[in-house]
């Protein structure tokens, strides 16, 4: 696969990290594979705890060049000097923060496994759609975002698609010539050494 249609890789944070630990270890991984955006995904419903987090993450991914965008919490976007924002209910809200927040911010929409709220998405302004989860998992509903969706996405619109979800490299290899962003976390972040796990699910990807 050539460097052109190669996916790029948007990194998903755990729900809940040590902030002495975390930052050196996704400091390590954006120095040793090419990562486009980084996602705060935090659980924590403290306000200080993530904006001490997103302090942090800022610090380690802007000085590399990466977009650090902020999972849910729309109202931290431009306080804390962050990227955009990633939606989790699909196209609801897009339209309207696209007005709040202006052209230069990033916003993301998950839309689950469905194109129509996915396609709703992109037409409100979204600049990018996720589906998922790709893989399977005992968590949710055991509906999954199949290849046939990525598909039809990737000839059908030009809004960039990920492709997120207890990823495998057989599901990467699947999924690489129609996705544009591989969402990867938990699949990494559980290992001891992130840097390499993340660097053996992408062997497929050459």
């Amino acid at each position: 696969m050539s460097d052109a249609d190669r996916p790029q890789i948007y990194l998903v944070t755990p729900p809940e990290f040590d902030l002495d630990v975390f930052p050196g270890q996704l400091a390590a991984v954006l120095d040793q594979t090419e990562v486009a955006c980084v996602r705060l995904a935090l659980a924590a419903r403290d306000e200080d705890r993530v904006a001490r987090a997103a302090d942090a993450l800022r610090e380690v991914a802007h000085a590399r060049d990466v977009a650090l965008v902020i999972e849910r919490h729309v109202l931290l976007v431009e306080r804390l000097g962050l990227d955009g924002v990633h939606l989790t209910d699909g196209a609801r809200n897009v339209r309207k923060l696209r007005k709040d927040l202006g052209d230069d911010a990033i916003i993301g929409a998950f839309c689950g496994t469905t194109r129509h709220e996915g396609m709703a998405a992109a037409e409100a302004g979204a600049d990018y759609v996720a589906f998922g989860p790709v893989g399977e998992t005992p968590l949710g509903d055991g509906s999954r975002a199949e290849l046939e969706l990525f598909q039809w996405w990737s000839e059908m619109i030009e809004v960039p698609v990920v492709a997120e979800g207890a990823l495998t490299p057989d599901l990467i290899a699947q999924l690489g010539p129609v996705t544009d962003f591989f969402g990867i976390g938990e699949e990494i972040w559980r290992d001891a050494n992130p840097a390499a796990a993340l660097r053996s699910l992408l062997a497929p990807l050459g």
